[in-house]
């Protein structure tokens, strides 16, 4: 009985005229996000007054009115798949309809993924029908019409979005090898001149000042100019896939590689003492001759006599920053660059506003040589990346990871054993008798990182250096994937049946890290998907790209990570910057730029450009059987929670297809 008469209660609700006035719990808004060119998401947020509920959009058959959706018919746009709760649901146990059921309040959040078919400008429109109810039973339905603006897609935005977590590191390597320029041999002495050309010819302390920032500004267009005309004359002729094609062939053509190689093994043989390097004498006589100019233009020329010949230094850190930051992006070389300049001005900068600090400055002697033996070693190490860059895309099998890894662990004894006073050069005048507290910390961190690095000859992961050496997977002497291998040529497609096993095409180029099996081509891993009933986990990374190893060394490794991977996902990893050559009935001319793709590299760039919009690494999609979205895909992030969330929703999503 006491059930039926909750039940009348709640009819008389809607049947019984009232004359209050009408009652809308519930505020909407709503947002745009382009996830790619051709996809986009609408999220609706709903806030929901005090002591009012509504439910979920997904209800079992005796329970409330559900939240539900319509979207009108459009040319411009299509949904795909069901809308997505966002927020956290209360779930109910309701005795009254004898059901069990999810339910919001305060707020809710629900999110729609669409296909795009229009770049322009247009609006989604459509209606919500839904249920706000209190906890005495009274319950009010609601429709709400709604009509939201979906903007032009931006091409440049959607491009750069995607390595907002990563350029901030590169920002600050650029800015801490800022300022270790300074103490390289090259750059050291125009302190002094510095000061004195900023001590005479002030007329008073406000031109002084202006003349310093005047100078400071100089020294970083002077670095970030010619990069930024560089970068711009190819995205304005060329657009996007230009700069993009020009930075992949500066970070992964065999011929750049190999000259920024020599050239870094040059400089470490200058820095050793073998010859001195040296700009051609009219450049730096010329400059120098101007900087002595009055007003601005001597200040320019200050500078310009500073760049021109701290370059024999500067030139292979430059180097190191910006082919760091050629991932692709359009503004991440200028900022970075820019970064650089502005840390390498201000020591600078401030010798020239209070020229006095020169006197408690440390004077250029042994110590100086010491320093440029230091970075002779250090530049021997970064060299040999550039050389493993080169041998990985062509697969030479030159540097695998334990010869790249001896190299190293030989170039930092000898560094140790130098800051010992073991080794001596031919530019050390003075013989290092006794170990100061400074040299005896360096000492113990460099021996440090020798001992880290010694295991890494049989396994050892080194995350800390996993950007920076070669894949794991070239390493001969592997114990964890000595133990857990199987052959890397053959996979079963269809696991619960008979069915033979079939050959993974470019498993002789390409391996997954931690043992993990997977494909190289596109078309296998939607036919093992469809083979097996698993989504796919599309990886497009590179053989030069150092945040997709630190993303398998810390992120993938995780136990959460790596068991979804293995069980729950078909692998596909697409390598963008390799060169091996497609067979000639494999090239083909895109729709995207017009050109001729002759390798895998090409091929695979194209594929991520045409179909996702960007052309950074790494770059994780999550896709159906029918190479479709599951989720929205995930850049460069160490957050491993994130991670395990991401492939959680992916995984769902396609349990409800």
């Amino acid at each position: 009985m006491k059930r039926i008469a909750q039940l009348i209660a709640l009819l008389l609700v809607f049947v019984i005229p009232t004359k209050a006035q009408v009652i809308n719990p519930l505020t909407w808004t709503y947002s745009v996000n382009a996830i790619s060119a051709d996809t986009f998401q609408l999220t609706a947020k709903a806030e929901i007054e005090p002591f009012f509920h509504i439910y979920s959009t997904t209800m079992p058959k005796n329970a409330p009115m559900p939240t539900q959706f319509f979207f009108d018919n459009s040319e411009n746009y299509e949904p795909i798949g069901e809308v997505e709760a966002l927020s956290n649901a209360i779930h109910v146990n309701d005795t009254l309809f004898g059901s069990e059921y999810d339910e919001f309040a305060n707020e809710a959040v629900f999110r729609q993924t669409f296909v795009r078919h229009n770049s322009d400008e247009f609006n989604i429109t459509g209606s919500i029908s839904c249920q706000a109810c209190k906890d005495n039973g009274m319950c009010i339905p609601l429709d709400e019409d709604f009509s939201v603006v979906c903007p032009k897609y931006d091409n440049t935005e959607a491009s750069t979005g995607t390595a907002k977590t990563n350029i901030w590191l590169l920002i600050v390597e650029a800015i801490l090898w800022g300022f270790a320029a300074i103490l390289t041999p090259c750059v050291f002495p125009m302190i002094p001149m510095t000061v004195s050309f900023f001590m005479h010819g002030s007329e008073n302390k406000a031109a002084g000042r202006f003349k310093a920032i005047m100078y400071f500004l100089f020294i970083v267009l002077l670095y970030t100019v010619p990069i930024a005309i560089i970068i711009l004359t190819t995205w304005l002729f060329g657009g996007n896939s230009v700069t993009a094609d020009i930075f992949n062939w500066l970070a992964t053509h065999w011929l750049p590689n190999i000259v920024f190689f020599i050239v870094f093994m040059v400089f470490a043989a200058s820095f050793f003492g073998a010859f001195d390097i040296n700009l051609s004498n009219k450049w730096v006589n010329d400059s120098s001759q101007k900087r002595t100019k009055a007003g601005l233009g001597g200040v320019f020329f200050m500078a310009l006599t500073l760049v021109l010949v701290s370059f024999a230094c500067t030139g292979p850190i430059v180097g190191t920053v910006l082919i760091k930051s050629t991932s692709g992006e359009f503004w991440a070389p200028i900022l970075t660059i820019m970064a650089f300049a502005i840390a390498f001005a201000l020591p600078f900068a401030l010798c020239a506003l209070f020229p006095g600090l020169l006197s408690r400055m440390p004077k250029s002697g042994g110590w100086l040589n010491s320093v440029k033996v230091v970075l002779g070693f250090i530049e021997v190490a970064l060299g040999f990346k550039f050389l493993s860059v080169a041998d990985q895309t062509y697969h030479w099998h030159l540097l695998d990871r334990e010869v790249y890894l001896a190299i190293w662990i030989v170039c930092f004894t000898l560094c140790g054993l130098y800051l010992l006073g073991k080794i001596r050069f031919a530019h050390d005048d003075e013989e290092v008798k006794q170990l100061s507290v400074f040299r005896l910390i360096l000492v113990i961190i460099d021996f440090t990182f020798v001992v880290y690095m010694i295991p890494g000859m049989w396994g050892a992961p080194l995350k800390a250096l996993s950007g920076y050496l070669p894949p794991k997977q070239t390493l001969d002497f592997d114990l964890e994937r000595m133990i857990s291998e199987r052959p890397a040529n053959t996979v079963t497609l269809q696991d619960a049946s008979q069915m033979p096993t079939s050959e993974i095409k470019y498993s002789d180029l390409f391996h997954l890290p931690h043992g993990l099996k997977g494909y190289f081509d596109y078309e296998q891993a939607i036919e093992a998907s469809k083979a097996q009933n698993k989504p796919i986990f599309l990886d497009f990374t590179g053989h030069g790209c150092v945040n997709c190893r630190e993303m398998e060394a810390n992120v993938w490794k995780d136990p959460r990570v790596l068991k979804m991977l293995n069980e729950d996902y078909i692998m596909l990893a697409l390598y963008v910057d390799d060169k091996t050559p497609l067979p000639e009935n494999e090239q083909y001319v895109s729709e995207h730029d017009g050109k001729l793709k002759k390798d895998i590299g090409r091929k695979n760039a194209d594929f991520q450009i045409s179909h996702f919009n960007t052309n950074a690494q790494p770059y994780y999609c999550l896709l159906d059987s029918n190479g479709e979205l599951l989720v929205e895909p995930r850049a460069y992030s160490l957050d491993k929670d994130e991670f395990v969330e991401f492939l959680n929703k992916g995984k769902e999503k396609f349990k409800e297809k």
